[in-house]
């Protein structure tokens, strides 16, 4: 993996409190346990095949991956922040687009290849109002990290709305301070000249 964890770290760049009391851990297998795990496993098999595939093999993999895993409509409107309801639907179309293959191209290039990395999912889930919280541990020879990821149930599906590092610093709450700056200066092209932009530079690495 090149660099994997200093792009994380700079993705995650500010802390997020979560509110509301832990309920109770859910003691039966969990449908969210289940979301986060297929996206690990479909995850681990790109960077198993890292090389062979190259970046755009990787994206290619990763891009259903994630539109199965998370719910990239909700993320984007949280991401852009309040101008999001004022832009057309032809520029919210535009930005989803271009938050979808941003959300693949970071895993494409960050997680490039397999060095005996795990992926360790609790199956105990917290549950705070609706949502479901999944604690997971990336594993190396060096280090842990720790991804917390707030999952939500849409129709039957549970989806990947918000993803916490070190169970704290929430990645969307990085987006939105960014791209909402973005958003009301150049409006709708200028942020998909954004994302675009950190999408081709995640596929380079």
């Amino acid at each position: 993996m090149k660099a994997m964890f200093a792009s994380l770290a700079m993705m995650f760049a500010v802390a997020f409190g979560l509110a509301g009391p832990q309920a109770a851990m859910a003691a039966d297998a969990d449908p969210a346990v289940a979301t986060v795990q297929g996206f690990y496993d479909n995850l681990l098999d790109s960077m198993k095949n890292g090389k062979s595939l190259g970046a755009q093999g990787r994206y290619n993999k990763m891009r259903p991956a994630v539109e199965q895993a998370f719910d990239i409509g909700t993320m984007v409107k949280f991401a852009v922040g309040p101008d999001w309801a004022n832009a057309s639907p032809a520029d919210q179309k535009a930005l989803t687009e271009a938050f979808a293959r941003m959300t693949a191209a970071q895993y494409a290039g960050n997680f490039d290849s397999f060095g005996g990395e795990k992926f360790v999912v609790d199956p105990a889930v917290q549950v705070r109002g609706t949502d479901h919280y999944v604690s997971s541990k990336l594993v190396t020879s060096s280090q842990t990290v720790v991804f917390i990821y707030r999952v939500r149930q849409f129709g039957s599906a549970w989806k990947i709305i918000d993803i916490l590092l070190d169970g704290s610093i929430s990645q969307l709450n990085v987006y939105r301070s960014d791209f909402a700056a973005t958003m009301k200066s150049g409006g709708a092209a200028a942020l998909v000249k954004k994302i675009d932009e950190l999408s081709d530079k995640a596929l380079k690495k």
